[in-house]
Order: C-alpha cells, then structure tokens, then sequence
C-alpha cells in the first residue's frame, strides 16, 4: 500500500505545482536526450571514422627506400638504399611474427583505352597477399590475383569500382578486354565500393592491380616502389619493422637503428592516436549532456525541497503518531525517482526518435547515430545518481524534523 499512496501524493503535489514540475521534468528529460545524443553521436562518428580508417588496411605498415643518415662500417652516409623482390621474399622467410607481405610497384598515368573511353590511371603490381592487407574485397562474381595469374605472368587486371565506371560504365565487366599501355588485359574483379579516408598515392577506387611478374615483365623494373607488411596485432608492429631493418640492414650494410634508411608508415600509430582523440572527445560530449543534467536535478532538488516546505505540518503529524524516520525519507526519496525516472523515460524516447529521424545524407558523413548496451547502462546510471542526489538532501531534511517544531509552524 505505501508505494500506491506514495505515488498517489506524488501526483497530488505535482498537481500543485505543475509549472515547477513541468521546467524540472522538461530539465530532466532535455538533459537525458542530450546526454544520449552526444554519446549516440560520439560512438557514431568514432565507428564511422574507424571503418574509414581501416579503409587502407589494418594493423599495416608501407615501406619506402631512404637514404642512410649516419656511416656504417666505413660506408658514408647518404647512401640510397633499394630493395628488391626477392628482398621482400627474404623478409617473409626470415620474419615469422609477420601476416602477410606484398612488394608493390607502381606506375601512374598508364594509358588505358575502351572502344570509347581512353584516360590514365595508377597501375601497381602486387602479390595475392595485398588483397587481404589493403582491404580490396571483390564484388560478387570476380576475385583478386592468385599464385597462378603470378606463376604464368597472365595478363589480368583487378579494378577499383570508379575506375571500372570510367572505363565500361555501369553493368557487369568481369571478364571484359581492354587495353592498358596498349597491351590487352582481362578484368577478373572489380571492387567493392569502401569508405577511406587516408592514402598514400590516391583513393584505390581510381587503381587497378596486377600481377607483380606481369608488371616485371611489361616494364622491366627491378626494384619495388615500396612494399606492404602485415602484423597479426596492432603491438606486434614495432618488432616487426626492427626485424625488417634487421634483415635489409644486414644486407646493404645500414645501422638498423638508422630512421631515414628506410622510410615507414606504421598506420597502427596513427589508429592508436585516433581512437585516444575520439575517447576523449566522447567523454567531452558525454561530460557536456552530464552538466545538463545536472541542471535539471538541481531543479528536482529544489521542487522537493517546495513539496516539503508544503507538507511540513504533514510530516510533523506523521511523525508525532510513530512514524519512523526511514519512512519519510523513503516517501521523498521515492517521489523524486518517480520524478526522475518519468523525465528519464522521456528523455530516452526523444533521443531516440531524433536519431532515427536524421536523413541519411547526414549520417553518411558524420557516422549513423550508435547507442551500446554500455552506453545505455551508462546513461541510466547516470540519471539514477543524479536522482539520488537529488532526493537525498531534501529526504533527509524532511526526516530529521523534530514534530513539534513542525506542528508549530501552522
């Protein structure tokens, strides 16, 4: 019976005061939904921009030839270094702790003609590995190079999907002939299209891709323009690239520790640095939606503590007939959850239509709007402890009247 009365007073006292209860509980609801918002937000845009990161590949580093910048065993400095495919061979065999490992050479502006269309575009040749490391995934029906199309130097192409419009149109072109440097070459996959938001010689939706031994061939070329290597985790990266200086270094005679020898993008250091701003930046927006809210339990605290000064003759009647001090605290405290949990509720439901209703045109740039179990369970922690804060100081008031002085305020 004492929480079916309790709500009953508490609607009896908001009743009496509807405006208060209206600004505490607008407060409290604008509060919970900005608080979900900026976390919906924040874990949309972090996922967002993770996905597009991981657009050029994860846990990858690309390596370039450098200049030594120190002497070595009676070498002078300034010595360039160039590593061959049989380099990045030797590296595999000898660096156990890497995935996957690919050279990479490269051309830009290569002629490419259609019956139609003639343009240039960036042509490379790689091994069947840097499919997997650079996160190229075929579209239905076609696949990447494989040890086969590099045993036999076969004359076949992988396309990026913008490059593949540019050249054909829209429709289905696997399997379709076109000249690149006027020597003809068979489409055996096109890309799936794939947010990216970093790169290092252009988008890969403009590349196309070859066999490594077919490029040798075509252009003669001995030395990779960088290569492409893998780490089975993000913390193994380090050791990786000191193995791999290790091993060239041996071989052409530079101080392993020598930085400009070879020149290397560790993406993983990037990834760390990113995903330590946007955690920060998500705890600032929840931090934001936090201060909101607490502007509305400072309203909460402030109608409960109207509500007492209204029913201190109440209180003093009750407690002058037995009624124990737990019991008043407890109908104070109850009433402010109720209040609370009623703007709370509100508060989720507006978040949630909010995000529901974005066009999608905003959510393809900024990330679709994300709230986890975590962050729920978060956000409802939060308006609880806000609650109880709330409550406390005014229940405590009202359960430390002493009846008489109570009685004689009336």
């Amino acid at each position: 019976m004492l929480p079916l009365l309790s709500i009953k007073q508490f609607f009896r006292d908001m009743r009496n005061q509807k405006l208060r209860t209206f600004m505490t509980m607008f407060g409290i609801l604008w509060g919970t939904a900005a608080v979900i918002l900026l976390m919906g937000f924040g874990t949309g845009m972090y996922k967002a921009q993770m996905k597009r990161f991981k657009g050029l590949g994860e846990n990858i580093s690309i390596i370039w030839p450098g200049l030594t910048s120190k002497p070595w065993k009676g070498l002078p400095r300034g010595r360039r270094v160039m590593f061959t495919e049989d380099d990045v061979a030797r590296i595999k065999a000898a660096v156990p702790s890497i995935l996957r490992i690919s050279p990479e050479y490269a051309r830009g502006s290569i002629p490419m003609k259609t019956g139609k269309n003639n343009l240039v575009a960036r042509v490379a040749g790689v091994w069947p590995e840097f499919c997997d490391m650079r996160s190229l995934i075929p579209q239905e029906g076609g696949r990447f190079i494989n040890a086969l199309d590099m045993v036999e130097k076969k004359r076949v192409v992988f396309l990026g999907n913008r490059l593949a419009e540019r050249l054909f149109g829209q429709g289905d072109h696997v399997g379709k002939i076109f000249m690149i440097n006027n020597v003809p070459f068979t489409v055996i996959g096109i890309m799936k299209e794939k947010d990216q938001n970093s790169s290092y010689s252009g988008r890969d939706y403009n590349h196309a891709w070859i066999p490594a031994s077919t490029y040798r061939t075509m252009w003669s070329n001995r030395y990779p323009q960088n290569m492409i290597v893998q780490a089975p985790r993000p913390d193994m990266m380090g050791r990786v690239k000191q193995e791999i200086k290790n091993v060239l270094g041996s071989k052409y005679n530079f101080d392993p520790k020598d930085t400009e020898a070879l020149m290397i993008w560790d993406t993983t250091e990037g990834f760390k640095f990113f995903a330590t701003f946007f955690l920060a930046f998500r705890a600032f927006l929840v931090g934001i939606g936090c201060m909101t809210l607490v502007t509305g339990g400072i309203g909460v605290s402030n109608i409960m503590n109207v509500v007492l000064e209204e029913r201190t003759k109440e209180i003093g009647i009750k407690m002058a007939m037995g009624a124990k001090k737990r019991v008043i605290m407890s109908q104070f405290m109850f009433e402010t959850i109720l209040l609370t949990a009623i703007g709370g509720t509100l508060g989720f439901l507006m978040a949630f239509g909010l995000m529901k209703a974005l066009p999608p045109s905003l959510t393809e740039d900024i990330g679709e709007p994300t709230i986890t179990f975590s962050g729920a369970l978060m956000a409802v922690g939060i308006v609880g402890l806000i609650a109880l804060v709330s409550g406390f100081f005014p229940a405590r008031r009202a359960a430390n009247l002493e009846p008489v002085k109570a009685l004689k305020l009336f």
